[in-house]
C-alpha cells in the first residue's frame, strides 16, 4: 500500500504489477493514466518515453505539437515525478502527465508565438493562469500546440510552423484555432489538451476530429493575464479531451477565481458530480436550432448527422424540439463584427509596431485592424446593447429549454490548401469567418457550450460535432448531459483514426 499526499487530500492505493507497453500507455485517457501512475503500474518516465516515441513517429506528419522541448530535459522532469511518488508525494491528478499548451498560452521556457513569425522569439516571463494551474496539478509541459496565426480563422495553418491536417484525413483541415490540440488528442500524442475559444476554437476542431471540446462559461477559466481585463471577455480558455470525465477534471483544474482577472468566477467545479447517469436526460428539454430557419448556410448532411446524434439523447428520455432563435440574426452578426474588430484590432495594432510586421501578418489580421479603425464608441456601445438584449432573450428561451443545440460548423472539413471556404453551396461567404457563424451565439452570451462527436460524412472519413449550449454558469449540468450522451454511444465513440 502506498500513501500519496496531495495538496488537498491523501490517496491510498494498492501497488499492482507494472504495465510498460507504450501502445497501451498512449491509448489511455488522462484519468485512467493518472490511476495507473498513482498505482505504480507505470512510471512517469515510461509515460514520457511512450509519448515522445509516438510524437516522433506521427508528429512529422500531423504537425500538431510545435516547439517540443528536448527529450533529456523532459525525461529528467519525469524522473523527478517518479522520485516524488516513491516518497509518497503526489503533485495532483496530472502527476507526470505530458501536456502541450496551445500557443496562445504562456509557458515559461517556450515561446508564445501565436503562430506568427513576428512573435517566434517571444519568451514569456511567467506562465499564464491556466498553465500555472495545470502545472500545479502535476502536468509536465512538453511543448505547444499549433494554431492559425493570431488565432484568426478556424483553420490551423501559419507561415511559422505550417499546417496541421485533420487527424482523420490529412488532405483536409483540422479546424481551429485549437487544431493542434484536437489532432494531438485524436492521434494519441497527448492524453488531454487545453485550448481557447473565441469563435468556436475549442468546439470546431473537437467536432472535426471526433473528440470532446468545451467552451466554459465566461469567467470560469481566468484568461491571461492580458493587456485588458475589463472589456476583452469574448475569448476563454478551456479543456479538450477524449472522454467527458477527463473534460470535467481538466476544467475543474483550470477553473476558479484569480485576482488578476477580476471578472473571473469565484469557486471551482466539482468534477466528481459528472457521472454517466441516464436519469439526467429524463425530461431534458433540448431546443434544436438547426440552421436558424435557413439563415445559416449549411453543407448537405450536417444537419442530418446532428439530428441523428440528438436522437441518442431522446433515447435516454430527452425531448428534442425544433425551434427558432427568435432574434434578429443579422443584427447579431453585425454586433459580432463590431465586437470582434474592437477586440482584435488593438492586438494587431500592437504587433504592427514590430519590425517587418506589416509584411508578415496574415491579411485577415490586417483586415480586422483596418476595420477596427473605423469604429466609434457609439458603434461599440450599440453593439454591446444588442449583445445584452440577446442575452436577456436567451434567458427567456431557457425558461422553456434546458439546452440549445446547433452544429459546430457549417461545412465539412475542407481542403488543407484553402485559406477558408469561399462559398457554401450557392451562397458566397462575405468574410473569412462567416462559415463559422453558428458558434457566435454562445460566445456573445457568455454561455457554456460543449462539442459532442456527432457523426461522419456519408462518403468521407470526416467527423462532425453537435454543440450543446447550457444555461448561465451551467457548466456541470452541461457536462452531465454530455456524460449521459457518451454512455449511450460508448462503443461508437471509441472509433479512432488510422
Amino acid at each position: 500500500m502506498v500513501r500519496l499526499c496531495t495538496t488537498t487530500h491523501v490517496l491510498e492505493v494498492k501497488v499492482h504489477p507494472r504495465m510498460t507497453a507504450p501502445t497501451e500507455i498512449t491509448d489511455l485517457n488522462a484519468s485512467d493514466l493518472s490511476e495507473r501512475i498513482h498505482q505504480r503500474q507505470v512510471s512517469c518516465t515510461e509515460v514520457m518515453q511512450a509519448y515522445l516515441k509516438r510524437i516522433g513517429q506521427l508528429n512529422p506528419r500531423y504537425n500538431a505539437i510545435v516547439n517540443l522541448a528536448p527529450a533529456d530535459a523532459l525525461l529528467a522532469q519525469a524522473r523527478a515525478c517518479d522520485d516524488d511518488l516513491a516518497q509518497g508525494r503526489s503533485r495532483g491528478w496530472l502527476h507526470g502527465i505530458p501536456q502541450a499548451i496551445k500557443d496562445t498560452g504562456h509557458a515559461v521556457g517556450f515561446p508564445t508565438t501565436f503562430g506568427s513569425e513576428v512573435l517566434q522569439a517571444a519568451l514569456p516571463a511567467k506562465d499564464s493562469v491556466m498553465t500555472e494551474r495545470m502545472k500545479a496539478a502535476g502536468a509536465i509541459v512538453i511543448g505547444k500546440t499549433n494554431m492559425p496565426e493570431l488565432g484568426l480563422g478556424s483553420h490551423t495553418f501559419n507561415t511559422l510552423f505550417g499546417p496541421t491536417p485533420n487527424a482523420w484525413d490529412t488532405s483536409v483541415s483540422a479546424g481551429g484555432s485549437s487544431g493542434g490540440a484536437a489532432v494531438a488528442l485524436a492521434q494519441r500524442l497527448l492524453p488531454v489538451a487545453d485550448g481557447s475559444d473565441f469563435m468556436g476554437s475549442l468546439r470546431n476542431p473537437a467536432g472535426w476530429n471526433h473528440v470532446f471540446g468545451m467552451r466554459p462559461s465566461q469567467g470560469r477559466v481566468p484568461f491571461g493575464p492580458g493587456a485588458d481585463v475589463w472589456v476583452d471577455q469574448l475569448g476563454t480558455e478551456g479543456p479538450m479531451a477524449r472522454s467527458v470525465r477527463d473534460l470535467a477534471r481538466l476544467l475543474a483544474t483550470q477553473s476558479g477565481f484569480d485576482a488578476r482577472q477580476p471578472l473571473s468566477i469565484v469557486g471551482t467545479l466539482d468534477a466528481s458530480l459528472v457521472q454517466a447517469d441516464a436519469r439526467v436526460c429524463k425530461g431534458l428539454r433540448v431546443g434544436w436550432l438547426g440552421d436558424l430557419n435557413g439563415h445559416l448556410a449549411m453543407e448537405d448532411g450536417i444537419l442530418d448527422v446532428c439530428q441523428d446524434a440528438l436522437q441518442h439523447l431522446e433515447g435516454q428520455g430527452a425531448r428534442v424540439d425544433a425551434i427558432g432563435l427568435g432574434f434578429d440574426t443579422q443584427a447579431l452578426w453585425d454586433c459580432w463584427l463590431v465586437w470582434r474588430r474592437a477586440l482584435v484590432g488593438p492586438k494587431v495594432a500592437a504587433l504592427l509596431q514590430l519590425p517587418g510586421a506589416s509584411d508578415k501578418l496574415k491579411p485577415e489580421a490586417l483586415w480586422e485592424h483596418e476595420n477596427s479603425l473605423k469604429l466609434s464608441f457609439m458603434d461599440f456601445m450599440q453593439a454591446s446593447q444588442t449583445r445584452t438584449a440577446f442575452y436577456q432573450h436567451l434567458l427567456g428561451l431557457f425558461d422553456q429549454y434546458d439546452v440549445l443545440a446547433l452544429p459546430v460548423a457549417q461545412t465539412w472539413p475542407f481542403a488543407l490548401q484553402e485559406r477558408w471556404p469561399q462559398a457554401i453551396g450557392t451562397r458566397a461567404m462575405d468574410t473569412y469567418h462567416r462559415w463559422m457563424e453558428c458558434t457566435i451565439y454562445a460566445t456573445l452570451a457568455g454561455l457554456p457550450a460543449i462539442s459532442l462527436p456527432a457523426g461522419f460524412h456519408p462518403t468521407q472519413p470526416w467527423p462532425m460535432g453537435v454543440q450543446l449550449i447550457g444555461k448561465p454558469q451551467g457548466d456541470i449540468a452541461l457536462l452531465q448531459v454530455a456524460a449521459a450522451y457518451e454512455a449511450a454511444r460508448s462503443e461508437w465513440l471509441q472509433q479512432r483514426p488510422d
